[in-house]
Order: C-alpha cells, then sequence, then structure tokens
C-alpha cells in the first residue's frame, strides 16, 4: 500500500531532479545519463509495485518507449556529428568560447545539452523497454 503511493508519486520528482542534474552539469559533474537513469528508476518502481497494465495505463507513453529510445539516439548522434557538416571535428559544441550564448535564466543554450537531453531519452527509453520485458517475463512465470 505504502509503495503503491510512492510509486503513483515519485516520477514527478524523479522528472525535476534529472532536469537538475542535466543544467547542473554544465557548472559540476552531472549529465544525461545519470539523469535517465534516476527517471528510469523511478518508472521501474512503478512496474514493479503496479504491474506491467496498471503501469502502462496509468502511463500510456510507456508503450512508446522504443520510439524514446530511439528518438534519443538520434538526438544524440545529431549533436554530435553535425559539426561534420561543417566541417570540424565531431562533437564540437557551438557556440564556442566567448561566442554569444542564448539564455534561459541562467541555463545557456549549447549544443552539449542538446547531446545530454538526446542520452537522457536514450537511456531512459532503453530502461524502461527493459522493465517492460523483464516484468512480463515475471508474470508469465507466475501463471
Amino acid at each position: 500500500m505504502i509503495l503503491e503511493v510512492v510509486a503513483l508519486r515519485l516520477l514527478g520528482p524523479a522528472l525535476m531532479f534529472a532536469a537538475a542534474i542535466i543544467v547542473k552539469g554544465y557548472a559540476d559533474v552531472g549529465d544525461g545519463f545519470s539523469a535517465g537513469v534516476i527517471v528510469a528508476l523511478a518508472i521501474s518502481l512503478r512496474y514493479i509495485v503496479l504491474g506491467p497494465e496498471r503501469a502502462e495505463q496509468g502511463m500510456p507513453i510507456l508503450r512508446r518507449a522504443p520510439v524514446v529510445a530511439v528518438a534519443g539516439l538520434l538526438v544524440a548522434l545529431a549533436a554530435g556529428f553535425f559539426p561534420l557538416l561543417l566541417g570540424e571535428p565531431p562533437f564540437t559544441h557551438h557556440p564556442g568560447p566567448g561566442e554569444h550564448v542564448v539564455k534561459i535564466g541562467t541555463l545557456e543554450l549549447i549544443t552539449a545539452v542538446l547531446f545530454d537531453i538526446g542520452v537522457f531519452l536514450l537511456v531512459t527509453g532503453v530502461l524502461v523497454v527493459l522493465v517492460h520485458h523483464l516484468t512480463r517475463l515475471v508474470e508469465r512465470a507466475r501463471a
């Protein structure tokens, strides 16, 4: 009963914490991979406590986890290899040092943010697919 309440309410704080980790990564240690693992753990608790059917009924986007993973992979690859089209080495981030940076509040929008968001989506999507299949296997074994 307590786990069910926690599982239903944990995703919001996990998403906020993940966003903070992605943003913090530019001033300190942090990254999209860690943020993705945190969100995937919150979703995993939901799968474990509620089972795959109820978890996906409550959050239909969980059924689209493979699409999220592929989208994240494409975003990360695009952010990493787009500089090749400009004749620059891969993972050259724009704008460069000393150039004008677009800001949202204190967040500086540079291509590294896009790469971390892609990694975040990739890790979250892959781990949710993995948990989905593991919980299905457990349910079949119980039946």
